[in-house]
């Protein structure tokens, strides 16, 4: 069956571009479409920058919305009259009023910050999403929104009433952005989706969020779960450095492994100042036994000693290293000379080896449309976008309950639970994804390890 996606303009126009689209992922057409919008219409961004010594030419065709939906999505055959409408905001830091001058004028000669590029890498996600998707007998109409936005901020949304009508919301946000929507979702019960953010921004007895990017504790759990099923007799040891970071990690590790009063393992601590010496750490090992470090630290430079120094040791004792989720993110670890063949393990919420329908589908997507390679933040915008999207129109009313349904998996696995922060907590504080890869980094390359 075919499902006709509907583009209006917001003048009002008789006219309308109409794509068609197949229910069926493997017969998705990249999106074409022309999209039109109010308040600032921003034809074309042509941004062009030296890229490993060629030029590449980026078309970025940037889209805010205030007050009218910019996409509407509709299944249906000419006989039917009335289609139930679905309302979704999709928010990301898009900086539009950095981005363009009064005049209309582009700020940046040269290529777009990266602080910028990541909001407007979602919002391309989200838009291939909305493009492609098969929605039955539904109408979906999305409105996207610039956080960052200085004439109509989130607080000035929600005052004004404009975001009351949402049935969905979607969030590449963080910090006041973030609390603002958890607050209004939670007051209006809206579903909001919290995408990118690893963390509950201090969120309580709010059963309408859903933090898909896993928090620290969540992290220290799966670490803590893997630990006890396969390394409960070994030597395991916490490396720290002082730091209110490290203090959380260290009370996650602690709390998980004295819930009943008492240490289910034995864990090791061992606190770290501006040097990680090898013969020091070694005077804490023993070559007859697995060994297990964890880093426990988020700070890079310190990752890097502790790296170096399990590296040095690696061929006479047998180290497994845990580093944290933002590890992966370290210049030293992507290096393929660096640490040959001693593999560095950390935690991640996301995998994707885009080898599937779904991931080829939105790299030629975004290639077509923007002449560029798509980022791990657009295949974030749409798989959360696509994802919840279904969700919402298969459960109306009902997605907090079927957060979990397998049949409508894009390309990443989740789980998600319930959290309750207090054990006697008379409500769900909110919704968590638990489910968590860990990945092998080892010779410039990451790779899942189970």
């Amino acid at each position: 069956m075919d499902v006709r996606f509907r583009i209006s303009d917001v003048s009002n126009s008789k006219k309308s571009t109409e794509i068609e689209r197949s229910n069926n992922p493997k017969e998705l057409r990249n999106p074409t479409s022309e999209i039109r919008y109010q308040e600032k219409v921003i034809s074309m961004a042509k941004m062009i920058f030296k890229n490993k010594g060629r030029h590449l030419l980026i078309v970025l065709i940037l889209t805010i919305i205030s007050n009218c939906s910019i996409l509407s999505a509709n299944a249906q055959k000419d006989s039917v009259a009335v289609l139930k409408t679905y309302r979704i905001g999709v928010f990301a830091p898009m900086y539009l009023d950095s981005i363009f001058t009064p005049t209309g004028g582009i700020r940046f000669n040269d290529a777009i910050p990266k602080f910028i590029t990541q909001g407007l890498d979602f919002v391309h996600g989200a838009q291939i999403a909305l493009d492609s998707m098969y929605v039955g007998k539904d109408n979906i109409e999305a409105f996207i929104y610039d956080t960052k936005s200085y004439t109509q901020p989130i607080a000035q949304l929600i005052n004004n009433k404009k975001l009351d009508n949402l049935d969905l919301i979607i969030g590449s946000v963080k910090d006041i952005e973030f609390k603002q929507l958890a607050d209004f979702a939670q007051a209006k019960k809206i579903p909001f989706i919290s995408a990118t953010y690893p963390n509950d921004g201090g969120t309580v007895a709010n059963p309408y969020l859903v933090v898909v990017n896993s928090t620290l504790r969540a992290h220290c759990e799966a670490i803590y779960s893997y630990l006890l099923q396969n390394h409960g007799p070994d030597m395991i040891f916490i490396c720290r450095q002082k730091g209110s970071q490290e203090d959380k990690v260290a009370s996650y590790f602690k709390m998980i492994n004295e819930q009943e009063g008492k240490p289910l393992l034995d864990i090791q601590t061992l606190n770290f100042d501006s040097t990680i010496l090898p013969a020091v750490l070694q005077e804490k090992l023993d070559s007859n036994r697995q060994i297990v470090i964890i880093g426990g630290s988020l700070d890079e430079i310190f990752a890097n000693k502790l790296i170096n120094a399990c590296y040095e040791l690696h061929q006479s004792y047998p180290i497994t290293l845990l580093g944290m989720p933002n590890w992966d993110g370290f210049k030293a670890l992507m290096k393929k000379d660096a640490y040959q063949d001693f593999p560095v393990y950390v935690t991640t919420p996301y995998f994707n080896s885009k080898g599937d329908v779904y991931s080829k589908m939105v790299s030629s997507a975004y290639t077509k449309k923007y002449k560029g390679k798509a980022g791990d933040m657009v295949f974030k915008g749409f798989e959360c976008t696509y994802l919840f999207t279904r969700l919402m129109t298969k459960y109306p009313g009902d997605v907090i309950n079927h957060l979990n349904d397998k049949s409508l998996k894009v390309y990443t696995d989740y789980n998600f639970r319930p959290v309750m922060l207090k054990k006697d907590a008379p409500v769900t504080d909110y919704y968590e994804n638990k489910h968590l890869y860990f990945v092998r980094i080892m010779n410039g390359t990451i790779a899942k390890a189970w």
